[in-house]
């Protein structure tokens, strides 16, 4: 079993910037592939970023390629998501998902571990 828990969530202008942070407990964080998806309000949950567990195979949304970086301290069991250039399309609540693997999916049912999510506001 893994626990994930998702911070650094806010409300910032358009073209600023946030980390989000998540932190993991539970199991050998580095034997986890880790995905970041975002669920905006009245649609479905969406895939932004994942990264395997050695932290060099990624992969991101073309909607934040360029603009969202994710990253992995294997030590500090955590994974991280850098989000520049902020727009108000990106506002959503963010969650943080674990999958077995070492292939970072795109895709919601490949992941087996999920955080309760953190809101992230962007205002025009």
């Amino acid at each position: 079993q893994v626990q994930l828990v998702e911070s650094g969530g806010g409300l910032v202008q358009a073209g600023g910037s946030l980390r989000l942070s998540c932190a993991a407990s539970g199991r050998t964080f580095s034997n986890y592939a880790m995905g970041w998806f975002r669920q905006a309000p009245g649609k479905e949950r969406d895939f932004v970023a994942a990264i395997g567990w050695s932290g060099w195979t990624k992969n991101y949304a073309d909607s934040v390629k360029g603009r969202f970086t994710i990253s992995r301290d294997n030590a500090k069991n955590t994974a991280y998501l850098q989000m520049n250039s902020l727009k108000p399309e990106d506002t959503a609540v963010y969650y943080c998902a674990a999958r077995t693997t070492s292939w970072p999916g795109g895709k919601e049912y490949e992941y087996d571990y999920w955080g309760q999510g953190t809101q992230v506001t962007v205002s025009s």
